[in-house]
């Protein structure tokens, strides 16, 4: 397969996450090694075995309009917030509504207010369950009130693939600009579910840190002494343009969406499978017209599970080889699920933008059976001329994309 001659660029960043309200903050956060996970305060988690996850810097509902704000789900509101920075970053492109469209991601949606309305239901009756239920659970809320609040016409679109929604999103963007039938996508995951349930089951599989005494070193992505991945909440959201549309109006350019591979492992339901993920970077590579030797940076995945990490080294090793930088920034924000791909790719963009590639945090022996040059200690200077970006979810769902300089 070769590379395709349509080049797609990002124009625009926006994100909320635990280590701050926008991309800008984030990013620093992520250069200074900071951590944003932390106690969970709320009563209903004294009794939990888990009782740490990676909540937001900042809440969305003192962002947005109070009245809007309670008609959402908080998946909604921080996925619309990302995307209003986003577009306000990319200079609010001039495109025509139906050449604009939206992907946003989500692994579990509203599912929050699917079980606190569940709640109320049980506990009060049927007339004290919201009006706004159902508009604020479904999955495609997200993408549907960013494409309302920008007015796309080009199709609103929901990627639900557990883990790697994000990034199965922005590669989705790809797809669109490339066919002709947008100039302009907006793409990118959101995912805000800490609530006792998911918690509750991801504690009982033995996926989730219990290192509630020490929640900054609980996220220890490829260390020998990982024990699972913290839960977090946030939103990352990009701007993808046709290069000659962005061109023609000027806009400042922060990376291209060179390629991207997206696969399935049709192998277990949470099981990795290490060749579907050496596929999806395959993939990426050819769509890019690139070599192995060509990518100097990844932004792994690397959730901290004993086992996940060790399939994704292996994997890496194998697709790519052992020369790129690696860094996993969720040893800093914790496991956005649906929006991790998104928030990688920003990472990503960021470090070919800026020649600096943030170090893993809590990174202290590194696992033998890991062959990777894992940044560590101190950020890195480089200047990375193409960089990859992975995510992996539940049911075998595999995205890479490729980011080069502009």
């Amino acid at each position: 397969m070769s590379a395709h001659t349509d080049q797609v660029v990002v124009t625009g960043l926006g994100a909320t996450t635990p280590l701050g309200g926008d991309a800008a903050s984030t990013w620093d956060g992520m250069l200074a090694g900071r951590s944003g996970i932390s106690a969970i305060e709320e009563e209903w988690a004294a009794g939990m075995p888990v009782r740490i996850a990676g909540r937001l810097a900042v809440d969305p509902a003192g962002v947005l309009d109070r009245v809007q704000a309670r008609r959402m789900d908080r998946c909604e509101q921080i996925a619309l917030v990302a995307a209003r920075e986003a577009w306000a970053h990319a200079g609010a492109p001039d495109v025509e509504p139906e050449r604009l469209a939206v992907v946003i991601g989500t692994g579990t949606g509203g599912a929050a207010t699917l079980l606190a309305q569940d709640d109320i239901l049980e506990a009060s009756g049927v007339r004290r369950v919201s009006p706004h239920t159902v508009p604020m659970l479904m999955a495609n809320g997200p993408a549907a009130w960013v494409s309302i609040d920008l007015g796309a016409l080009g199709g609103a679109h929901t990627p639900v693939s557990a883990c790697a929604s994000g990034a199965e999103a922005i590669a989705q963007g790809l797809d669109l600009i490339r066919l002709g039938r947008a100039d302009v996508v907006v793409a990118g995951g959101a995912e805000a579910c800490v609530h006792p349930l998911p918690l509750a089951g991801f504690s009982q599989a033995k996926a989730h840190s219990t290192r509630n005494d020490e929640p900054e070193l609980a996220s220890r992505p490829f260390d020998t002494d990982r024990d699972g991945f913290i839960i977090g909440e946030g939103a990352a959201v990009v701007v993808l343009e046709r290069a000659e549309f962005a061109a023609a109006r000027s806009a400042r350019v922060h990376a291209a969406l060179a390629g991207a591979g997206v696969t399935s492992d049709a192998h277990h339901i949470t099981a990795a499978h290490p060749a579907g993920q050496v596929r999806a970077m395959r993939l990426a590579l050819a769509t890019a017209g690139l070599a192995p030797e060509a990518i100097e940076h990844i932004h792994a995945h690397a959730t901290s599970t004993q086992l996940g990490d060790l399939v994704e080294a292996e994997s890496i090793t194998e697709a790519i080889g052992v020369h790129p930088a690696v860094t996993a920034t969720k040893s800093m924000t914790g496991h956005l699920f649906g929006a991790a791909g998104a928030l990688g790719a920003m990472a990503a963009i960021l470090a070919v933008r800026d020649g600096v590639i943030p170090a893993t945090r809590n990174l202290d022996t590194l696992d033998p059976r890991v062959k990777l040059d894992i940044v560590t200690g101190e950020p890195r200077r480089a200047a990375p001329a193409a960089a990859l970006a992975n995510a992996f979810g539940f049911g075998g769902h595999n995205a890479s994309l490729v980011f080069t300089a502009p």
